[in-house]
């Protein structure tokens, strides 16, 4: 699945996008030359096909790049801005030259301007595709009444736009499958970094004459977490399926919900082993495990995928097997 894509994102997010760029971001200041970095890359249109100045990839081919946005907590939406340009140049829309955050819950229409609750990466991206109204908006972030929403270091918050400086593009998108895809994606990178952590830190860590990950009970949990980690590779393996650069909705949603089930759980057992470190201000980990919280409601929790999921398999007629069989396996095959 690593490809020369991947490993060139791996690189250079290592590079930009370092714990004092994160932490900067957090802090309202703008990820300006890592962006531009990741742009100068190409990363942005990695999905956008080779005939409208992309690199043409399938799905597959791009989560590696994803996944190392992730691990490095990029604080900007590379995910995001991948799937939206790709899905804005297949679908012969306006093409936004910046990094793009998908909204697709949370915008409502109300007195005359576009009022968004808790906007995704709207403190960090050029610009917003939400959905609202039954049209996308593609609204740019340096016209927005932005106001804090209070979480210690997100990146989103409430915002607002006047309508007449909003362009609306005909028709509605599917941006919570784009969304759910690409969170997906970032949640099982940046896990695969906290795994690596606790397992560094659990090493190192002596108590009572010995390392701490050579008790059977640190052990124990630490094989949990490796569980949820990888299993949760796997399901973004399988949101990452579909063709023409578009991910499929059972698979992304399936992808999501298993991400946002073992995000918690991940978080709660790397704290449970790093003990009073992991939450302090100086110390990485609680960079990820907030984010972690984060994105796991980001674009819907599991419990919001799983109606879906529901719904779609109560749609399709089918008893439980042949679903699988056909809106899973065909579907990533």
């Amino acid at each position: 699945m690593d490809n020369i894509f991947g490993d060139a994102a791996e690189r250079l997010f290592a590079q930009t996008s370092t714990p004092d760029v994160i932490r900067r971001a957090e802090q309202g200041q703008r990820p300006a030359e890592a962006w531009q970095a990741c742009e100068e890359a190409g990363f942005g249109d990695a999905l956008v096909p080779e005939a409208d100045g992309g690199a043409g990839l399938d799905l597959a081919e791009a989560l590696p790049i994803v996944l190392a946005a992730g691990r490095h907590l990029c604080p900007y939406p590379i995910a995001d801005t991948l799937l939206a340009r790709a899905w804005l140049s297949r679908a012969q829309r306006p093409q936004a030259t910046g990094s793009i955050a998908l909204a697709p819950h949370g915008v409502s229409i109300r007195g005359g301007r576009l009022h968004g609750a808790n906007v995704p990466w709207v403190r960090t991206a050029d610009y917003v595709l939400a959905a609202a109204g039954g049209h996308a908006w593609l609204l740019p972030v340096q016209a927005a009444r932005i106001e804090s929403g209070g979480v210690h270091g997100s990146l989103a918050a409430d915002a607002s736009w006047a309508l007449d400086g909003a362009e609306c593009l005909d028709g509605g998108a599917p941006l919570d499958v784009l969304a759910a895809t690409a969170y997906a994606g970032l949640i099982a990178g940046a896990m695969e970094r906290v795994l690596a952590m606790t397992l560094d830190y659990a090493n190192q860590r002596v108590q009572f004459g010995k390392p701490i990950g050579r008790f059977q009970a640190v052990q124990q949990q630490v094989s949990v977490m490796a569980e949820q980690v990888w299993a949760t590779r796997m399901a973004a393996q399988l949101a990452f399926q579909g063709g023409a650069g578009q991910p499929a909705l059972p698979l992304a949603a399936t992808g999501k919900a298993r991400a946002s089930l073992a995000a918690p759980l991940v978080a709660d057992i790397a704290h449970a082993v790093h003990g009073a470190i992991g939450v302090t201000e100086e110390y990485d980990l609680q960079l990820y495990t907030r984010r972690l919280r984060e994105w796991r409601l980001a674009a819907g929790s599991e419990t919001h995928w799983h109606e879906r999921i529901g719904a779609h398999a109560l749609a399709s007629g089918s008893d439980a097997l042949p679903y699988l069989r056909d809106a899973l396996c065909k579907e990533a095959a």
